[in-house]
């Protein structure tokens, strides 16, 4: 059971007005290798277009549709920086390397070079493509990542939690366009919103109780016809600020795809993919790890598990995401029948590349012949000229903002780990600038899923090594949460500690990152609440005195209860404080310097047993 919280998780967005095939590393994931009937090979081999990508011009009965995907982007344009960059590859000899991926300029060179040749392909996501973005995206509230995703021919996606950050409203004009309501338009041409449907079969309206965009989309194609249907995860509004999901409501997944799957075979659409932003955990980190072995589906865990099994055997293939990791798997459907499920980790370092053989005599597909692999997004292949230009662009109009430099550190620091060291050094900074609003201030508490990179001692641009930027520093920490401070007893706060490990987070434990002084012991080997040792926990070295008062600083996100925390909602005496990417900066400016940079946290507050 994984102690370290999934980088899912999610709050607010921040809010500023300012291949080559030869190349290519695959993985490969299929389901049993059961051929077609003879006679439908021979008669698609005789079209030209026979268990591989169909290249043929002729209409046989059997035609090979390539469906490439990838999920949780976030608007990582860029290629992202530190172990946000990478992907951890198993060799043939059972050995593990990592390979540097992501960006899109070569995400764009990597799915050009794999549709050449496939008259029949298209390309579909699982959602998260906006939210927690990098400042590239997120200071121009996310319009670069979708004019990129125009350009990369992107022709549908889901939503996920992440497109609820700033809203329904918003949402809705990143489909449909037009300039930002408040802070108008970044450039010389009106923002023209997604060229793609975005789908949300499972949102609501909770006034019209019908769903606030497309549930379902169908490519068509030389008569050959395929369905999608796209939700998010029914768990969004406890990921994602209430004033986001205002108005909305979310409806069971399995429930929703179902329904939608009825209504696109009576419309004779019999061939249908999901595209889910909910997902897995595989038994491995590796992109390239068998997660069928020792049988169909056993190397996956997590909430895709049981969905997968209960959504209906007419959907033929399920996208997935939300998880942020990487796998190709085959999950029995209802009927027992081997499924293939996909997920391509995240911020563009992997794409999936499916091929599904669509019967057109039946207009289904022949689940047997499905085939799937991931594929790294490496960065050993020419850029994309037009993403090039895309960066260039919006790189000039935010680097008057993000080229500043806010403070220095003298290695990488991590966010990885049950504790990070990114985590002690932001929890440190709350606890910093709570004490600066009210001395009487006892800790700090930061949710992981708040961290969205590292800090990475290499350069990013021109700043030189060790510098942070406030780019850098937008990356780690792009939403708009405020550092807030609340009154809770020790009880409360044994009881918040506990609710890392039990209730909603029991399966997917969410370790809160914790400023200086605090400290306890995890006991992994327990179940549920008693995996946290209630007599273990100290406060500048005294045990929490369950009926005294202590102040705890916290984001506005964690203190309003988010992330499966009720407890902090409960706090007393609430003091609304600066935006929390502020409070970083003040405590890098203040406590580092070019001759004294900040040393990486030694991430040993909690002792952790295992």
């Amino acid at each position: 059971m994984p102690a370290t919280a999934q980088p899912h998780q999610s709050r607010r967005r921040r809010r500023r007005g300012v291949l080559l095939a030869a190349a290519t590393v695959v993985t490969a994931g299929a389901l049993a290798a059961a051929a077609l009937p003879a006679s439908a090979n021979a008669d698609a081999n005789r079209h030209g277009h026979g268990n591989g990508h169909g290249h043929g011009h002729g209409q046989g009965r059997y035609q090979d549709v390539q469906l490439l995907s990838f999920n949780d982007l976030h608007g990582n344009l860029e290629p992202p920086a530190g172990s946000s960059g990478r992907v951890t590859e198993v060799q043939p000899d059972g050995t593990t390397k990592t390979v540097d991926a992501g960006g899109v300029e070569y995400l764009a060179t990597h799915l050009r070079e794999a549709r050449k040749g496939n008259r029949y392909s298209v390309t579909a996501a699982g959602g998260d493509m906006v939210g927690a973005s990098p400042l590239l995206s997120g200071l121009f509230h996310d319009e670069p990542t979708i004019e990129a995703l125009n350009q990369l021919d992107l022709d549908v996606t889901s939503v996920g939690n992440h497109e609820f950050d700033e809203g329904a409203r918003e949402l809705a004009r990143l489909q449909k366009g037009g300039c930002h309501p408040t802070e108008g338009c970044y450039t010389d041409k009106r923002f023209k919103g997604a060229d793609f449907p975005y789908l949300a079969a499972n949102v609501l309206d909770e006034k019209t109780r019908k769903p606030i965009l497309k549930p379902y989309w169908v490519w068509k194609k030389n008569g050959v016809k395929v369905g999608f249907i796209g939700v998010t995860l029914e768990g969004t509004p406890d990921i994602v600020s209430a004033e986001g999901v205002k108005g909305l409501a979310f409806k069971d997944e399995v429930e929703t795809i179902n329904k939608y799957a009825k209504e696109l075979q009576r419309q004779g659409v019999k061939s249908i993919v999901a595209l889910i932003h909910e997902g897995g955990f595989p038994a491995s980190t590796s992109y390239n790890y068998d997660c069928d072995a020792p049988g169909a589906g056993d190397g996956v865990s997590g909430p895709i598990v049981d969905i997968a099994k209960n959504i209906t055997p007419q959907v033929d293939a399920l996208v997935t995401g939300h998880t942020h990791n990487a796998y190709v798997c085959t999950i029995p459907d209802p009927a027992g029948k081997p499924r293939m499920v996909t997920s391509a980790a995240s911020f563009g370092r992997l794409y999936t590349d499916t091929t599904l053989t669509y019967d057109r005599r039946t207009g289904d597909i022949a689940r047997t012949s499905v085939k799937s692999a991931n594929h790294v997004v490496t960065r050993d292949v020419p850029k994309a000229p037009d993403m090039t230009r895309l960066i260039d662009k919006w790189g000039t109009l935010a680097a008057p903002i993000g080229n500043r430099p806010v403070g220095h550190i003298s290695a990488d620091i991590s966010r990885d780990g049950t504790e990070s060291p990114l985590g002690d050094l932001i929890a440190d900074a709350q606890l910093a600038y709570g004490r600066s609003q009210d001395p009487e201030t006892d800790l700090a508490l930061m949710n992981p899923g708040g961290i969205r990179a590292p800090l990475t001692y290499a350069a990013s641009g021109a700043e030189g090594d060790g510098v942070v930027t406030y780019a850098e520093g937008f990356t780690v920490q792009p939403f708009a949460n405020t550092v807030n401070l609340k009154d809770y007893t020790g009880a409360q706060l044994v009881q918040v500690l506990k609710e890392q490990v039990s209730g909603p987070n029991e399966a997917a434990p969410k370790i809160l990152q914790i400023s200086s002084g605090l400290t306890y012991t995890l006991d992994l080997t327990k179940t549920g609440a008693d995996r946290v040792v209630a007599d273990s926990i100290r406060l500048n070295g005294a045990p929490l005195d369950p009926s005294a008062t202590y102040r705890v600083a916290s984001n506005s996100f964690l203190a309003g209860g988010g992330d499966g925390f009720p407890t902090l909602n409960q706090g007393a005496n609430e003091l609304v404080g600066a935006d929390d990417l502020a409070a970083l900066e003040q405590y890098l400016t203040a406590n580092s310097s070019a001759a004294d940079p900040i040393e990486p946290p030694a991430a040993d507050r909690i002792t952790v047993v295992q």
